[in-house]
């Protein structure tokens, strides 16, 4: 018989920040434990539940009896099962007495390579009454907890203590024991408007039930959806300030949301604004309202009651609220009376790394990195200094210091309250960025300056002390800082050579401090981070692969190769003459000629008068007419108009191939053909190795 299975675990508040996940890994780990049983089919997802006291599962078409099964067992390899004169090995014989079975029970399977004995039995189907504990105790103790509890004089352990376990198939109550608890059929409703106990009487009503007569939402969800709506109609013509992660949390401390707006006194908008929502959003939960992208002085608040008159709900979060925005203008008036110039000093007794000094020797290390690199850009090498100085000096303020998110944004009003130029104060707060993915990237030349020193320089120091990332660990957001150097590169754009780029940063530490290949490693470091970049942008592999084979310097000129490969891959000859491009390459490879290369020359000396074939001298009277215009067009950087010119040079790489023999017996005859490939190979990938789009 099929029916709805439901498995509730009543708790003490959950933590709101992984309710979802628990929730989520709860059902995937009992989807998988239901379905290799044969209780519900693989496919069967279920639904999952989760409030902050209670996590809960529904599985609609669960079996109430597995089906009769055939259950393999492998044993040990043929050969190691039988020993030389033919009797069963010792651990032949501990494999079937583990199984139960005698010999000649036995049968020999293969996986393609080893035969090993194995034994099918047959299993009678179990009611689910006799493995659905288990199958819970064994799933919570997978679930994704940082730190258990115990609780009272028991020995079990959760994520918090639990008060009430369900365990229901349809209408039946389904005994068993999870975590020291006796399953029943009652739940609890909301803390303070449940009308009491619960009553179940069926599974497929938990929901229904729990809404109508214990005001709780248990669907996350659809909880969510109801206070992004609430949300919406609250502020009117108004914007709520949207933060996912902000209203997931939020979610997950309330049961049955209802959304009320409140405010705070107008004076207090004399602070930055950040500082504000920050506040608001970190301290209390609440969503700042936003009139365009000014705050106002109003904010929503998520209850977990409905009620008819929410007055006391309202002022007392007002209430509450005041002292934290009082805190915050106090810090900024406060902080303002100290310039940042003199906060400077401060940073010489705050660490930055062991063995890169402190945050004061970094400053030294930035100042003059964004001096350089505001001078490759052409820029007020003074103004990059001078924000470079003054960009880590808002870390010894008193607001940075309860906020540390807030860096570099409160050195910019800082900057801006003592009289700062506003591009070094622009560059202070946008030297962090991009800060995420997909995050505005510094606008302006000095900002990006201070910007990519501050990443380059943590990249290079880092290298070169050997603290690289390694799998997921990276514990100095390395992947993040160089991610952003390539955005800025090849976004904004701007028309640095990424190895100049790492010999400046380098030049800021001492010689004895980077050890090891470091610029080799680095490099290779932000090719590998382009290319994922590139991929995730939507770029085919073959089109990346075939532009980052020739280890590109300019990043900013990487979209534009990558423009004209992919039109010149559209082009009719493409197909042939990437497949020529590649038996080129492999033909000068084994002739060990390097000129190949793309960064080499375009090979040896070409002698007309050795042409023995009309294939030849087509080819090369092609590469003359056509080398002049591809030069061109390259250093214009016109990279498809390249590409699209190269395309005439088809017929005559057809034509060579089918009427000219590369490796001619003549010495003489074939390093001249081979001269011709080179020449032809290295005018071919100039742009990118188009040998790679060949499949």
């Amino acid at each position: 018989m099929k029916a709805t299975l439901l498995i509730e675990l009543l708790t003490e508040e959950l933590p709101p920040k992984s309710l979802a996940r628990l929730g989520l890994s709860f059902r995937e780990q009992m989807q998988k434990s239901l379905a290799e049983a044969g209780f519900i089919a693989p496919d069967n997802a279920g639904r999952w539940f989760a409030t902050p006291r209670r996590l809960a599962l529904q599985f609609d078409d669960c079996l109430e009896t597995q089906p009769d099964r055939v259950i393999e067992k492998k044993g040990p390899a043929v050969a190691a099962g039988i020993s030389a004169s033919g009797t069963p090995t010792q651990a032949l014989e501990g494999f079937m007495r583990s199984a139960g079975v005698e010999f000649s029970q036995l049968e020999k399977v293969g996986d393609g390579k080893t035969a090993y004995f194995a034994v099918r039995l047959k299993k009678t189907g179990e009611r689910i009454d006799l493995h659905l504990p288990a199958m819970v105790e064994t799933a919570l103790k997978k679930l994704p907890v940082a730190k258990l509890m115990r609780w009272g004089s028991s020995e079990v352990q959760f994520v918090r203590p639990v008060h009430g376990l369900v365990l229901m198939h349809g209408d039946r109550t389904l005994a068993g024991e999870v975590l020291g608890l006796q399953s029943r059929n009652v739940t609890r409703g909301h803390r303070f408007q449940s009308a009491g106990e619960i009553t179940l009487s069926r599974a497929e009503a938990y929901a229904t039930a729990l809404e109508e007569n214990g005001h709780v939402i248990a669907d996350f969800a659809r909880r969510r959806e109801m206070i992004r709506a609430q949300l919406d109609a609250a502020a009117g013509h108004r914007t709520w300030l949207q933060d996912d992660a902000l209203l997931d949390e939020v979610t997950a401390l309330v049961e049955y949301p209802a959304v009320y707006e409140a405010g705070f006194e107008a004076e207090f908008l004399a602070v930055p604004q950040e500082c504000l929502i920050l506040t608001m959003k970190a301290n209390q939960k609440y969503f700042p309202l936003m009139d365009g992208n000014k705050l106002t002085n109003r904010f929503l608040l998520v209850s977990n009651m409905k009620v008819a008159d929410p007055t006391h709900i309202i002022t007392g979060n007002a209430r509450v609220v005041r002292p934290r925005l009082a805190d915050a203008k106090f810090f900024f008036e406060t902080d303002k009376k100290t310039p940042l110039s003199a906060r400077i000093g401060k940073l010489s007794s705050v660490v930055y790394h062991n063995k890169l000094g402190t945050q004061g020797e970094r400053v030294d290390r930035l100042v003059k990195l964004a001096a350089k690199i505001a001078h490759r850009l052409g820029a007020d090498a003074t103004l990059a200094e001078r924000a470079a100085l003054l960009a880590k000096a808002d870390l010894v303020s008193d607001m940075v210091g309860e906020f540390p998110e807030l860096q570099g944004i409160m050195g910019r009003y800082y900057a801006l309250a003592d009289g700062e130029s506003p591009l070094v104060a622009d560059a202070i707060e946008a030297h962090y960025r991009p800060r995420f993915n997909g995050d505005a990237l510094p606008r302006g030349s000095i900002a990006c300056a201070v910007a990519l020193a501050d990443k380059l320089d943590a990249l290079i120091g880092f290298f070169g002390i050997g603290q690289i990332p390694t799998g997921d660990k990276d514990p100095f957001a390395l992947r993040r800082a160089a991610l952003g150097v390539l955005r800025m590169l090849m976004e904004t754009p701007l028309p640095l050579a990424l190895d100049d780029l790492i010999d400046d940063a380098a030049a800021g530490f001492s010689p004895a401090l980077l050890t090891g290949d470091y610029r080799i490693t680095s490099a290779d470091f932000f090719r590998e981070r382009l290319r994922h970049l590139l991929r995730d942008a939507g770029h085919e592999v073959n089109t990346v692969d075939a532009v980052l084979a020739q280890n590109p310097n300019r990043i900013d000129e990487v979209p534009l190769r990558l423009a004209a490969v992919e039109a010149f891959a559209q082009l009719p000859e493409a197909a042939a003459l990437a497949a020529a491009n590649k038996r080129i390459v492999n033909i000068l490879k084994k002739s060990d000629h390097r000129e190949c290369k793309a960064s080499a020359p375009f090979g040896g000396t070409i002698d007309p008068a050795l042409f023995q074939e009309e294939a030849e001298r087509a080819l090369f009277a092609d590469l003359e007419k056509l080398a002049p215009a591809i030069e061109a067009q390259l250093a214009a950087s016109n990279y498809t108009a390249a590409l699209k010119t190269l395309a005439g040079l088809r017929r005559s790489v057809d034509a060579f191939f089918e009427g000219v023999m590369v490796n001619a017996e003549d010495l003489a005859v074939r390093a001249n053909r081979l001269a011709l490939l080179a020449r032809l190979a290295g005018l071919m990938n100039r742009v990118a190795d188009i040998s790679r789009l060949s499949s």
